[in-house]
């Protein structure tokens, strides 16, 4: 039975099968059905076709969806003020409803007039575009929809061809499919170049009005609809009458879609172009050129250069960064120093060209490709274009010309043994001033240096400098410079002796000092600033006087091993534990050393200088630093009654809080009667140390008060001796004081608050024994004063009479005593309005 069934089913298959091929054999000898059958195969080949050649491998439509343009980073100041952008595509991205009705028509009127309508493709156009291809030669036409011009531009290349236009095509349709009108209209306005570097519509309004999109006329919006076909055959500069017959031209098509009136054409075909001079890049004021290269450079670290780096790229991922860069603090920072190196390098002649161009008739292009410039006071950047007689004629970047006579170029040149007007050549770039009709030479320093402002709080840096103006050299003398700090290490060493044992009143011997260093090395033999010594002095005397053999006998009974990790820890750099360490031949930066000053201040808590306080991404996401978290409430108008915010301590304890105290103690001595006493008369607490190296080749001075560090050093890029005067209490702390004493006028005058744990105690300064009573008075130089002491370390009582003489020793001891200083503690406690 099963059988059966199953050749029955066999059978009726077979005869279905036979009957629909014998159909077909009976319709084939019908030349219609044979034009149907090739048709129907020649289409399915050709869709096979297409699809093999053309859209096999076409990209996603769908990445529109997520499609990012690039955009610039923005630098904020400390005030929340934009100071810089870092772009190589001036853009700026905005919604669609950002812009105003009429430009997207005037931008539908010159490329894509039914743009609502269509689905991709104008197919009218596609045909005429065909018809002109056909009959004529050269490069072909094309019908391109807005569309289009997203696809080709976000999706594909710039070649020139017909298979080009067919991805094109079937990548418009498919744009069509997965986004709205609306959507491809504010890719397309975002994204297209419009020239002057401009991407999007937005930039180039800024570019050619300087105007936002919602400021422009009708004019302007129809000029910026010109731009897509080619911005350099509509250039303001060269083509006008080009230019505002395409205008016209767009205004006109804007009237016959009705989108404008006849008054409103009128008018606008009236207006003259009205186009501004070309930017060369975002118009910020120089507030910060080496800090803001610092930025650029740690923002790359962090994410990358390009966009292949990442989504956070910073010439492409839009960021938004805020730094701590205070513009003021900056101004002065940077005037100081300039200030200094001027008047340390006066006298000395001049220093050379600042760089030479090959001298042809594009000197002015040339002159303008080296970006090297100058925002120095008056002085301008000039190329020497010929010398004649008692007159060079020199060349300047707008390409305007003017004359440098031989009387205002007559500095010596150490180089030729004569005059800097007899070096001048063609072609070689140098500073100058105006002066009466004509120009006189100026000497960019041959000597730099590096200074940086800092927060002890929280290790904000508020101005840095690298050196005398960035555009002349991008090498940033505050961060990257290694040099030498001299004394100025000498605070951690004692640091480390006050943590072994030591106290401010220890005896140490300013006296010879010798050490067998090896047998290779020999026996090294140290000695003095002054090449004198004093004998036995207090740590205090020995800090505030900068005692070169006091500072090697402390670190060689206190162990360089110990000393060295101090310095480590707090920084400064990773050195060996040879005794030179301690007087500063390790190598450090500015900004590694006015940190580690500044966690002093902060009680030796852990502070990381900071030129970045946060960045967000295009979306105002803060992406780092990574465990940022809003304070809610901090900027509240007024108090709700409810708790106030509190922020815990960050950064680890690196350092005895009382061992940070007493060296700031200490070295508030160096401002009142020690190496850097021209700052005492500022009358109010500060402390800091001086520095100068062997040679000298290399000058410091880092100091400051309760909430501002700041430090500055000078020297050659390629050291060599300062000259047998120079110091760092006389070159550098005069450059410290110009930039800090207008700050530090406006910030509350507040003393260095001890830490939980010290005791003041009254000694006599110079011989470190306690005092009983005798009080401490306001002159520079008193015989009693308050030292900062660790519990149970400070000096015992004594009832020996010869060791509770006042002012032992002490050069001012006689004119104490015949001032009547001896005074009863009751009538000072009285006098001071209770205890100290």
């Amino acid at each position: 039975m099963v059988e059966a069934e199953e050749t029955n089913l066999r059978f009726r298959l077979q005869r279905n099968a036979g009957g629909i091929a014998a159909f077909f054999r009976k319709m084939w000898h019908k030349w219609w059905f044979k034009l149907l059958a090739v048709s129907l195969g020649a289409a399915l080949l050709g869709l096979f076709l297409i699809w093999f050649i053309f859209a096999r491998n076409l990209p996603d439509a769908r990445s529109l969806l997520e499609y990012e343009p690039p955009l610039p980073t923005i630098v904020r100041s400390v005030n929340g003020e934009p100071v810089q952008s870092y772009a190589r595509e001036r853009r700026v991205q905005l919604q669609y409803a950002d812009y105003p009705p009429q430009l997207i028509r005037a931008y539908m009127a010159a490329e894509d007039k039914t743009f609502f309508q269509h689905h991709g493709l104008d197919y009218p156009g596609i045909i005429g575009a065909m018809i002109t291809n056909l009959t004529r030669s050269g490069r072909p036409v094309g019908a391109s929809t807005i569309t289009q011009q997203v696809a080709k531009n976000l999706l594909l290349t710039n070649e020139v061809s017909y298979v080009r236009k067919v991805k094109e095509a079937l990548l418009a349709y498919r744009i069509e499919s997965v986004m709205t009108k609306q959507q491809i209209l504010e890719l397309y306005l975002n994204q297209i170049f419009l020239g002057r570097n401009a991407y999007g519509v937005q930039a180039a309004a800024r570019a050619y009005f300087d105007k936002d999109v919602g400021d422009l006329k009708l004019h302007e919006m129809a000029y910026l609809a010109i731009l897509p076909k080619g911005p350099a055959n509509y250039r303001p500069e060269k083509h006008m009458d080009r230019a505002l017959e395409r205008r016209n031209w767009v205004l006109n098509e804007m009237r016959k879609n009705g989108w404008i009136d006849r008054a409103q054409y009128e008018a606008a075909i009236a207006e003259p172009l009205g186009t501004v001079a070309q930017q060369s890049a975002a118009r910020f004021e120089r507030v910060g050129g080496y800090y803001i290269e610092e930025v650029r450079r740690r923002l790359i670290e962090l994410y990358g250069e390009t966009a292949k780096d990442g989504p956070h790229s910073v010439y492409a991922g839009g960021l938004w960064v805020r730094t701590p860069l205070d513009p003021h603090m900056q101004g002065l920072t940077r005037k100081a120093l300039r200030d200094g190196l001027i008047r340390y390098d006066q006298g000395k002649g001049w220093s050379g060209p600042v760089n030479s161009i090959k001298m042809d008739d594009q000197w002015a292009r040339r002159l303008a490709s080296t970006f090297i410039g100058i925002d120095y006071a008056d002085w301008k950047i000039a190329v020497v274009l010929s010398k004649s007689g008692s007159n060079a004629t020199i060349g300047f970047v707008n390409g305007s010309t003017g004359t440098l006579p031989q009387g205002l170029a007559s500095m010596a040149y150490s180089k030729t043994g004569g005059t800097a007007f007899d070096a001048l050549r063609p072609g070689n770039l140098i500073a100058v001033k105006p002066q009466g009709s004509g120009w006189a030479l100026r000497n960019i320093p041959g000597v730099s240096g590096g200074m940086v402002i800092e927060n002890p709080h929280n290790g904000r840096i508020y101005a840095m400098q690298g050196g005398f103006d960035s555009r002349l050299s991008a090498f940033n003398r505050a961060t990257q410079a290694e040099r030498q700090p001299g004394s100025t290490i000498k605070p951690f060493v004692y640091a480390a002796a006050l943590d072994n044992g030591m106290t401010p009143a220890s005896i140490i011997v300013d006296g010879p000092f010798c050490v067998f260093q090896s047998v290779r090395l020999g026996q090294k033999c140290f000695r003095n600033f002054s090449g004198s010594s004093a004998g036995p002095q207090t740590m205090r005397w020995a800090v505030e006087q900068s005692r070169n053999l006091m500072t090697v006998r402390t670190a060689s009974q206190t162990g360089m091993d110990k000393v060295v990790k101090t310095i480590k820890t707090m920084g400064i750099g990773d050195y060996t534990p040879y005794l030179s360490y301690a007087l500063g031949a390790g190598e450090t930066t500015v900004e590694k050393l006015v940190n580690a000053y500044a966690m002093l201040a902060n009680h030796g808590r852990e502070l990381k200088p900071k030129v970045i306080d946060f960045v967000q991404d295009r979306r105002g996401k803060v992406i780092w630093p990574e465990n940022w978290r809003p304070c809610d409430g901090c900027n509240m108008a007024e108090w709700d009654g409810k708790l106030m915010p509190r922020f815990a301590q960050s950064g680890r304890q690196l350092m005895d809080p009382m061992t940070a105290y007493q060296v700031i103690h200490i070295a508030e001595g160096v401002i009142t009667r020690g190496t850097a006493q021209r700052l005492s008369d500022m009358k109010r607490p500060l402390f800091g140390k001086t520095g100068t190296t062997n040679g000298p080749t290399n000058v410091w001075f880092i100091g400051g008060s309760p909430d501002l560090i700041a430090g500055v050093y000078l020297g050659y890029d390629q050291p060599r001796s300062l000259g047998g005067y120079a110091q760092g209490g006389r070159i550098a702390a005069p450059i410290w004081r110009e930039a800090m004493e207008p700050v530090l006028d406006k910030i509350p005058r507040r003393p260095f608050v001890a830490p939980a744990g010290i005791r003041m105690v009254r000694i006599d300064r110079r011989s470190g024994r306690r005092v009983y009573g005798e009080w401490p008075t306001n002159d520079a130089r008193p015989a009693v004063i308050w030292e900062a002491f660790k519990p149970e370390t400070e000096p015992r009582r004594t009832i020996r009479k010869e060791e509770i003489v006042i002012g032992d020793g002490d050069e001012n001891a006689d004119s104490n005593a015949a001032a009547g200083r001896k005074q009863n503690d009751n009538d000072f406690l009285q006098r001071e309005g209770g205890i100290y």
